[in-house]
């Protein structure tokens, strides 16, 4: 059964609304009779999802914003609770992707994607987290959830993606605080993190959502940055598993007050003998060595082929 905090009365809050994880989880939000408001930074597609979420019968506000902008996610906010209220379900989940070796990022390229993934899910934190608390305080039936997506990227390092990795593990990192942080305040506000592997979502095209002025005018892609395009272009376009389900999951993770959503259950493979190279002290392994020649492949494409 759908708690109150997810069903008819309920508020979600949901950062890139208009496409991949964002869409899905509105469209869900809205059929099990939330209010909703929809955020994103591109406007037309924001557009076109919330006449669509609203034609499922939901109220919508849609808000435009760029989540790296503290002042901007003050005014998601605010707009929030003028408009319907104290959110029940905040999902912090507006983020983008990045690839090359970790030397050839651009001061810009860190600035964009740190602010993106990592700011983005800080403000929203920042942001809704004290007004949850205080409803939980007024009311002792009042429950909540804060769902942030990391990427199984955060709690992996796969290499020739440096600043995706760094910045999902900081998503990682935030939210198990979270966790812990509100487990000390509150039993009303729970916490959870999404760590999807490869699903078909659009984050694979974020540089059309890039901000001018985070851009590298007149700079050419690097070799690694050609081939991470390449390699991430085809993981995501070829996942198995959709959008729609894995916004299921996030739902049903929060129904059985679950912290970790995992979209691959089985990459977790790997997250076991990265722990045990920790706890052993050994060198990194491979991350590839499930997948046949993907690091050969990788090696030849960076080592033998021409900038």
């Amino acid at each position: 059964m759908t708690s109150k905090a997810l069903g008819p009365g309920g508020i979600a809050v949901i950062t890139g609304a208009a496409s991949g994880f964002g869409l899905e989880a509105s469209r869900i939000a809205a059929r099990q009779g939330m209010r909703v408001v929809m955020a994103d930074v591109q406007a037309d597609a924001l557009e076109a999802a919330t006449a669509e979420v609203r034609g499922l019968g939901a109220q919508v506000l849609p808000f435009r914003l760029d989540v790296s902008k503290a002042a901007e996610v003050d005014a998601l906010g605010a707009a929030t609770l003028g408009a319907f209220g104290v959110p029940t379900f905040v999902f912090n989940n507006a983020g983008v992707g990045g690839g090359g070796l970790i030397w050839e990022h651009s001061a810009r390229d860190w600035e964009w994607v740190i602010g993106v993934n990592v700011m983005g899910v800080a403000h929203g934190v920042r942001v809704f987290t004290p007004v949850m608390l205080e409803a939980a305080r007024a009311d002792p039936a009042w429950r909540g959830h804060i769902v942030n997506t990391a990427s199984m990227a955060g709690l992996l390092n796969a290499p020739n993606m440096g600043v995706y990795n760094a910045s999902k593990h900081a998503v990682v990192s935030l939210s198990e605080t979270l966790y812990q942080d509100l487990s000390l305040v509150t039993d009303q506000v729970r916490a959870h993190v999404l760590c999807p592997y490869f699903v078909p979502t659009g984050i694979h095209r974020s540089e059309r959502n890039r901000p001018g002025a985070l851009a590298d005018p007149g700079a050419r892609p690097t070799r690694s940055q050609i081939v991470a395009q390449a390699m991430s272009d085809r993981a995501v376009t070829r996942g198995k598993v959709s959008a729609a389900q894995v916004a299921q999951f996030v739902f049903d993770a929060m129904q059985a007050e679950r912290f970790y959503i995992y979209s691959h259950p089985g990459s977790l493979a790997g997250v076991q003998v990265r722990l045990e190279d920790v706890t052993a002290g050994r060198n990194p392994s491979d991350p590839f060595a499930a997948r046949a020649g993907l690091r050969e492949e990788l090696q030849q494409a960076l080592r033998d082929a021409a900038p």
